[in-house]
């Protein structure tokens, strides 16, 4: 069963999200466990866990990420602990607090944005397993 967008283009309701899906995690929203997606998340709230295969990860100034994050692009304003792989891109915003050691094909990173770990800039090949390079970084808290 398939629905006709245009002329030739078909969706398959069955078959999951389109590419450019929105996903929002607002404020005071938590979420425990980890959050799979193809298309685009926007993060104000709270994820108590990793985010894989995101295409675009936009973490607004109060958002908080508790694990890994594998994503295509990615803007970073509020708390990431954990790694972070950006296949393409990631900005670090003036607000940006990351833990946790970051790999990148391309960064951008603001005046008072804060890293506390390594930065490798490299090709990055995304998969939705945890590499070595992105395990996440043990707190004290």
């Amino acid at each position: 069963m398939a629905l006709l967008r245009k002329d030739n283009d078909k969706v398959d309701v069955r078959g999951g999200a389109p590419e450019a899906a929105l996903s929002i995690i607002a404020a005071g929203m938590h979420i425990s466990g980890d959050v799979e997606t193809n298309g685009t998340i926007k993060i104000d709230g709270r994820i108590e866990g990793s985010v894989l295969g995101a295409r675009q990860v936009m973490l607004g100034r109060h958002g908080t990420i508790h694990g890994n994050l594998h994503a295509g692009e990615v803007v970073i304003g509020g708390l990431v602990d954990g790694a972070i792989v950006a296949g393409e891109r990631l900005e670090l915003q003036a607000s940006a607090v990351v833990n946790g050691d970051i790999d990148t094909k391309s960064i951008v990173v603001l005046e008072g944005a804060r890293i506390n770990g390594a930065v490798r800039m490299q090709e990055i090949q995304l998969s939705n397993s945890t590499s070595a390079a992105a395990r996440p970084v043990s707190s004290d808290t």
